[in-house]
């Protein structure tokens, strides 16, 4: 069963967007590729319980175990040796990319507190979108009364579009809240 974000984009916007920049096939027309959600976990160097709880919370918003990220190299400024653990991944694709992309849209992205609307101008040049999250209580997943520490992370929306305007109006299309104005 399909999820309402790929529904959308099947139904309405893939035409839409064929419409708006003249694809002549339908293979030319931006979608979304793959979300790749990053949370540093610096601080569970000293408390391994800490990036215990941070896997358990990943794996609840996004519906699949996160890939530890470890040190290339020791950075004796940051107390950090080579081979530490220092960040979790989790890269989705497919179904669980639309799904996850439906609930950060339509249910986290609105809970952030005074929230006006995410900045347009978080693109890549190529028309990928990265978005920083500060808290992530936001998801409605968490159990806040669970939470040991608030962690900020980074989701990455990676498309298949080759500008930004491309990206910009796909993401737009599918209903990402973009700021109205840049003042």
């Amino acid at each position: 069963m399909k999820s309402r974000a790929e529904e959308k984009y099947e139904n309405e916007v893939a035409g839409e967007l064929a419409k708006r920049f003249g694809y002549k096939n339908r293979f030319q027309v931006p979608r979304l590729e793959k979300i790749v959600v990053n949370m540093g976990i610096g601080d569970a160097l000293q408390n391994a319980k800490l990036q215990e709880s941070a896997e358990k919370e990943l794996a609840l918003i996004t519906g699949q175990k996160a890939a530890i990220r470890r040190a290339t190299k020791s950075v004796a400024s940051f107390k950090i040796r080579e081979g530490m653990v220092v960040g979790l991944a989790v890269t989705l694709r497919r179904r669980r990319m639309y799904e996850f992309y439906d609930r950060l849209v339509n249910a986290a992205i609105p809970r952030v507190r005074d929230f006006r609307g995410v900045p347009t101008k978080s693109f890549d040049g190529r028309g990928n979108y990265t978005l920083g999250i500060r808290e992530q209580i936001v998801f409605p997943e968490i159990n806040i009364d669970k939470v040991e520490k608030i962690r900020g992370m980074n989701v990455t929306i990676v498309t298949t579009a080759k500008t930004d305007e491309e990206g910009l109006a796909l993401l737009q299309a599918m209903g990402m809240p973009f700021r109205k104005s840049q003042s």
